[in-house]
């Protein structure tokens, strides 16, 4: 299923780059930061799912950044958009397939824990998958990866070492924390925040944990970065 988009990539990007990241809402600026770059419409590679949602560009940009080559995910597909996990994880699939290593995935997302402000970037520590579904359930395919891949490194220890790093030489302070998925489309009502809250999570929001699920499992690492939209209902 994903030979036809894998076969249409190879033939349109100038360079097969090993990092890639996935753009948030309202995050699709930085495909703008990309030099030398190509934009591809979602719209235009064979069977990849439209983004509907509003802050999702829905288009592929192919660049480089301080002479690295990257490709930006300008928008994502949600399972509260209809779409099945598969379809959600399908980008991630096409780009363990074309040879990405490094994925860095962003997302906006409400702030449960107290030591988050709002418009705060959060380093993604782990993840609590809330959203009644995996995208590995069904036959596997080996492959893609084995059948009981490994979580207790979802999100790369080495890679919010670097970023912390980077982060302290122009000043910006990151906080780590757990994301919660949940499927949404609805806000978490204030209850449901404080069992949340209880369960040990720090972020909340709609997207990002079936996308690491199927990185990890293709063995792709990956680095979780959420900027703090808004305090959750009942903080």
């Amino acid at each position: 299923m994903y030979q036809a988009a894998l076969e249409f990539l190879k033939s349109a990007l100038p360079a097969q780059p090993k990092a890639a990241v996935i753009l948030g809402s309202g995050l699709g600026a930085f495909a703008g930061e990309l030099s030398d770059s190509i934009s591809i419409p979602y719209s235009e590679i064979p069977d990849w799912p439209r983004s509907t949602a509003i802050g999702h560009a829905g288009r592929m940009v192919a660049g480089k950044i301080d002479g690295v080559d990257v490709l930006a995910l300008a928008g994502r597909v949600h399972l509260y958009e209809g779409y099945s996990t598969h379809q959600v994880t399908f980008g991630v699939r096409v780009l363990g397939l074309l040879g990405v290593r490094t994925l860095v995935a962003t997302n906006a997302a409400g702030g449960i824990g107290s030591h988050l402000g709002r418009g705060g970037l959060v380093l993604i520590s782990d993840h609590i998958n809330l959203q009644g579904v995996n995208p590995l359930m069904g036959a596997n395919d080996d492959k893609l990866g084995p059948r009981f891949p490994d979580m207790t490194e979802a999100y790369s220890a080495r890679y919010r070492e670097v970023a912390h790093a980077a982060a302290k030489e122009i000043g910006v302070t990151l906080q780590e924390g757990v994301y919660a998925a949940l499927t949404g489309p609805s806000y978490e009502t204030p209850a449901e925040i404080r069992y949340l809250r209880t369960i040990g999570a720090d972020l909340v929001g709609m997207s990002t944990a079936p996308e690491v699920i199927v990185a990890n499992h293709m063995g792709m690492k990956v680095l979780g970065i959420s900027v703090v939209t808004n305090l959750a209902a009942g903080i």
